[in-house]
């Protein structure tokens, strides 16, 4: 029955491809936003900003919110260590 499987379903092999590196991309850039090196250079990014004056103190403490919170997210719930580490 595979083999029946596979072959019918051959024509639709590009669209299985193309979903699975679709998959891979979405993957990748969701680490690479949640990668708590990445958010704590972001950090320091809009800290140099709120120094420099490029950026108001509300804008800073809007976007510093939300880094936070993907830092957070990145940790997991059960993460209470608070190391840095995630273990």
């Amino acid at each position: 029955m595979g083999l029946i499987k596979e072959v019918l379903l051959l024509p639709f092999a590009p669209v299985r491809g193309s979903g699975w590196a679709i998959n891979q991309v979405l993957r990748e850039a969701e680490r690479i936003y949640y990668d708590p090196a990445t958010v704590r250079a972001e950090l320091a990014r809009l800290e140099e900003q709120l120094t420099s004056g490029e950026i108001t103190e509300e804008e800073f403490d809007r976007r510093e919110d939300e880094l936070l919170d993907r830092l957070e997210a990145a940790h997991g719930p059960g993460d209470t260590t608070g190391n840095g580490t995630g273990r």
